[in-house]
């Protein structure tokens, strides 16, 4: 794999147990891309994105990602890997129990970090980032849905991964918000790391324009243009995607 490929997927097939999510997916994405995934609940975007770190395996084919093997990758090995891959869940999955620095102390503590020199400076350093540096003493519950998303990317970031992977990201959040959290994430990629949103809102799209993918029919394509006045894809590949 060339080295300014952060994700890369020959001819594979993937499966959620017995069932076909994808299949023929040639597809690369070079290091420091701005990527958007779309497709209609079920076409395979959470699957894809839970293909890049590990969570389901490929089926058939060949697949890796910031040079890692996901071919037969072993448990062993996963944690390396996800180190690589900072995840953004639409649910945000913050322990409830916990203030926002706990939340982000857990994190680092379970990832073998062990100053507290350290682990303090980092956290202070991804809240800085997201405009939350101020809400360390914070519950989950007391803040709003887009601060909550902005600590989840906080915690997506602590161990400075290469590649973002946000799952419907502004899915619980308004409008506004949705724009100010894209924009986040398009500064996160401009500093070199990849960023792959999977979607609905494709007025972002028209806001923030960058590469776009399309789950359909078990297949990825490539997106050439996506519409502001009714937010339908208008045209896009019909043939396997090889970038």
């Amino acid at each position: 794999m060339s080295e300014n490929i952060a994700v890369e997927f020959k001819n594979a097939v993937i499966m959620q147990q017995s069932n076909l999510v994808l299949k023929d997916v040639n597809l690369q994405i070079k290091q420091g891309e701005f990527v958007y995934l779309i497709g209609k609940v079920g076409s395979g975007k959470s699957s894809l994105l839970k293909t890049i770190y590990a969570e389901i395996p490929i089926a058939e084919g060949q697949a890796s990602v910031c040079g890692i093997s996901l071919n037969n990758l072993k448990r062993r090995h996963m944690p390396n890997l996800r180190r690589k891959c900072g995840i953004v869940f639409q649910d945000f999955r913050l322990l409830s129990d916990r203030s926002v620095y706990e939340n982000l102390k857990f994190v680092l503590k379970a990832t073998g970090w062990k100053s507290k020199a350290s682990i303090e400076e980092r956290i202070s350093e991804v809240l800085k980032k997201t405009e939350m540096e101020t809400k360390g003493y914070k519950m989950p519950h007391e803040l709003s849905g887009g601060e909550q998303q902005r600590v989840v990317i906080a915690r997506a970031l602590l161990n400075s991964p290469d590649i973002i992977l946000a799952d419907e990201p502004t899915g619980n959040i308004d409008p506004e918000t949705s724009r100010q959290l894209v924009t986040l994430l398009k500064e996160i990629c401009d500093t070199g790391k990849t960023v792959i949103i999977a979607t609905h809102q494709y007025d972002l799209i028209d806001r923030f324009p960058a590469r776009v993918l399309r789950c359909d029919n078990s297949f990825i394509s490539e997106c050439d243009y996506v519409s502001k006045s009714d937010t339908q894809v208008v045209s896009s590949s019909t043939d396997d995607l090889i970038v």
